[in-house]
């Protein structure tokens, strides 16, 4: 499994100029690509302004997100602010390029910026399934809160790979490496954690570092502040090895969420 990240900086809520950003971005990568993550809110950056730049699902951000995932033939996910006619949400879409989607309204809503103020919660994740791999995809915050991203390794429940897209600040940008090796561990999983760079519309600064992180939380990849696009290989036969030889989900406490 060929999985790129996409690191770059937004343009503050200015859907058009981001699009051709990320159309130049990928169009100019010449290799081969799985599965494309992009970061939260990639449309718009981090913004509240919910009521002026909320789209339904299944209009301009989804249409641009299929045909992306049709033009590489590659999965394609990032999120983007939607709307069902009566709520506002930060919602994780994820493309095939056979022209079917999934969707995933974040969770956890960062309310030390008042987003829990402009946008609604919901309670139900998704498992992307592409090429032999499961893949759980969540949106920045949720990182902070293990019990929703913990993997029942099963046929029906598990995944193998931990995918966050995010607006995560530099100012808190240490939490976000130990969170991500944590998640790892625990999870018995590949984590992907994408994050922005730049500078937003509220003057806040990002300084990227997304990575990739293995089931061993061994480092594969750090974009560090850079600009780029990098392509990871994920092995499944080798995570289904180290989860054979190493079975701690065998001993994993019993739980169930109660909202």
């Amino acid at each position: 499994m060929k999985l790129a990240l996409v690191q770059s900086q937004l343009y503050w809520e200015n859907k058009e100029k981001n699009f051709q950003h990320f159309n130049a971005v990928i169009d100019e990568q010449k290799d081969e690509m799985d599965v494309i993550v992009l970061p939260e809110m990639f449309s718009t950056g981090f913004s509240m302004n919910s009521h002026l730049l909320a789209e339904e699902i299944g209009h301009t951000t989804t249409e641009w997100l299929l045909k992306k995932a049709q033009d590489k033939n590659a999965c394609i996910t990032g999120s983007f602010i939607s709307t069902d006619g009566k709520n506002y949400y930060n919602t994780l879409l994820w493309a095939y390029p056979d022209g079917h989607y999934q969707y995933y309204h974040k969770r956890h809503l960062f309310r030390m910026a008042g987003e829990h103020n402009y946008y609604a919660s919901d309670k139900k994740k998704i498992i992307c399934e592409y090429k032999g791999f499961k893949f759980l995809p969540l949106i920045c915050y949720d990182l902070r809160f293990p019990v929703w991203s913990r993997n029942k390794i099963n046929p029906s429940e598990g995944y193998d790979v931990l995918i966050y897209v995010a607006n995560w600040p530099k100012v808190r940008i240490d939490a976000w490496k130990k969170l991500i090796y944590a998640r790892s561990i625990e999870n018995l999983s590949y984590v992907v954690a994408v994050n922005r760079t730049g500078t937003d519309g509220t003057s806040k600064e990002y300084n990227g570092h997304s990575m990739v992180v293995n089931y061993k939380g061994e480092l594969m990849a750090d974009l560090q502040d850079k600009n780029m696009v990098q392509i990871v290989d994920l092995h499944k036969e080798e995570l289904i090895e180290f989860r054979e030889h190493f079975p701690a989900h065998l001993d994993a406490d019993e739980f169930e969420i109660k909202y």
